[in-house]
């Protein structure tokens, strides 16, 4: 019997090679194997990196309010049914509220996720402001050109991608294993996963939120800059912003950042992206991002229906308006400029409804709940 069932086994190993599929043997291994039903926030020990180094750390000055204050009960039950691993809320650039679940602290690293997708445009701009990409407009096939082989490869711009009006043929879903997202987070090689995809219709018609063309643009900043992103994120923003810990930015097997997604750092270390937007891209008397950047990431585009800009979601909709960096299973970094605050949740909400037209009803729930808790201060 074992050796028909050891037979079946490598039956089913060399057929999953043959026909392309041998990521999910890598994604068993990292998640049913380990007792985990999917991706999730603690995995990046179990993929290659690339380390974001920190430099002198600047600690957030602590609110003389500092955890004084308690989160009203239905935000409170809302965070623990969301699974919720850590929750911290920045006020006048000073840390008001710091709270954790479920063995984390202030020390954990965890997953972006989709987060990272603003990140990588953050990238973008500094690519251009230091001259380094010619503008947003600079076509695809100038840093690729086997994308001229494509329909409508000729048209496709840095911009379509930041703006996910790329019209790729990518459905992004992260529950069918057979489909693009889970071939992209398991598989080996990222230019498999992406370079392959059709073009399904004209660039700059159609917004369509979709993991691949995050990772189309971070293949053009990687080759524009000639180094790893990890490596030119440390220089440009990590280390100027005073982040307190290295964090690590998972990669394919050849070095390359998975773009769309996967830094893991610390929250309070997140905390800080939030607030270099807050000030428009200082941080302190350093301009780290030109500000004329920072507003077009935060501009809400007409094809998105005003919901997404670049690399960010927003929501002008609700009487306090906010923008946010936002992630797989409920990451966030919230930035609420009326009430000059910065709130991140990270965790594991699986099954995490996005009703408020492709966002997280819960992103509203938990800014209106926290801007009445801490208007006072």
């Amino acid at each position: 019997m074992l050796k028909y069932l050891l037979g079946a086994s490598a039956a089913t190993v060399a057929l999953a090679y043959f026909f392309g599929y041998d990521y999910l043997l890598s994604g068993i291994a990292k998640t049913y194997l380990k007792g985990k039903s999917s991706a999730n926030i603690d995995d990046g020990k179990l993929f290659p990196g690339n380390t974001i180094a920190a430099g002198n750390p600047r600690p957030w000055e602590k609110s003389t309010e500092y955890n004084t204050l308690k989160l009203p009960k239905t935000l409170v039950e809302d965070l623990i049914k969301g699974n919720t691993a850590s929750f911290l809320v920045i006020k006048n650039r000073k840390l008001v509220h710091e709270e954790y679940w479920n063995g984390y602290d202030e020390m954990s690293k965890t997953n972006s996720f989709s987060m990272a997708k603003a990140v990588t445009v953050m990238l973008l701009g500094k690519a251009i402001e230091e001259g380094k990409i010619k503008n947003l407009e600079a076509r695809y096939t100038d840093f690729f050109e086997s994308f001229k082989d494509k329909e409508f490869g000729d048209q496709l711009t840095l911009k379509n991608l930041a703006e996910m009006e790329a019209g790729l043929d990518w459905e992004e879903n992260y529950k069918n294993p057979f489909l693009p997202n889970a071939k992209a987070y398991y598989g080996k090689s990222l230019i498999k996963a992406t370079f392959p995809k059709k073009i399904k219709e004209k660039p700059g018609t159609r917004f369509e939120y979709q993991s691949g063309s995050t990772q189309l643009l971070g293949f053009a900043v990687r080759k524009a800059l000639d180094e790893p992103l990890a490596s030119y994120l440390s220089q440009k923003f990590w280390i100027p912003l005073g982040m307190e810990q290295d964090a690590t930015w998972s990669t394919d097997n050849s070095g390359m950042e998975k773009t769309y997604c996967c830094i893991h750092a610390t929250s309070r270390d997140f905390a800080k992206l939030g607030q270099l937007f807050l000030d428009n891209g200082k941080a302190g008397d350093q301009q780290l991002l030109n500000p004329e950047f920072i507003e077009l990431m935060r501009t809400p585009t007409l094809p998105s229906e005003e919901i997404y800009g670049m690399g960010l979601w927003i929501n002008n909709d609700n009487p306090v308006k906010h923008y946010y960096f936002l992630g797989l299973q409920g990451q966030y970094i919230i930035i609420i400029p009326e009430h000059d605050m910065v709130i991140v949740k990270t965790g594991s909400f699986n099954n995490l409804p996005k009703n408020d037209r492709g966002r997280p009803d819960q992103v509203r729930f938990i800014v209106n709940e926290t801007v009445k808790t801490f208007q006072p201060i």
